[in-house]
């Protein structure tokens, strides 16, 4: 997520941030005879450390769409096809931490709450790979490509930052 002024928001990795006592409390939770009380104690202490990870993840980002409503009289986002992004073994587990279907809702509520714009962009708009100085669209740029510089000005873009500037 970038805001308008360029300042990039960073995912805080709530579910890296418990996965070791997670992963601890489950190995001991299969450990555990079936039926006995301890069993139960440890299945508790499993759905408590799940539940922190909740209640972490949704208070940054009521926190955060707070801020970015409050802040900005038009919130434009990308609607993006989470369903698909979450097939690729390697992004599913940040794309799910990262909660974006959650976001977007929370924005699309406050916006209208506070009385602000909301503006949901197509995914297929070329966002990312057209010059915010001059309009060239770039034929293909895989994601690790993050910066880029346009062979018809020669502007040097940050990926993010150029796909900021097209969308506003």
């Amino acid at each position: 997520m970038i805001t308008s002024d360029g300042d990039k928001v960073s995912n805080p990795k709530h579910f890296k941030k418990h996965y070791r006592r997670l992963r601890k409390a489950q190995k001991s939770l299969s450990r555990k005879q079936k039926g006995s009380k301890n069993r139960e104690k440890a299945r508790i202490k499993v759905a408590k450390i799940h539940a922190q990870i909740t209640d972490s993840r949704k208070d940054h980002l009521h926190k955060l769409t707070t801020q970015l409503v409050r802040e900005n009289q038009t919130i434009v986002v990308e609607n993006l096809a989470v369903k698909n992004m979450v097939k690729n073994p390697k992004l599913s587990q940040a794309i799910s931490d990262v909660s974006w279907g959650e976001i977007t809702r929370q924005l699309a509520y406050k916006c209208r709450w506070y009385g602000r714009n909301y503006i949901e962009i197509d995914r297929w708009f070329p966002s990312s790979k057209r010059c915010s100085n001059c309009g060239y669209i770039a034929e293909k740029m895989p994601l690790n490509v993050r910066e880029w510089d346009c062979p018809d000005c020669g502007t040097h873009h940050d990926r993010d930052i150029n796909a900021k500037l097209k969308r506003t």
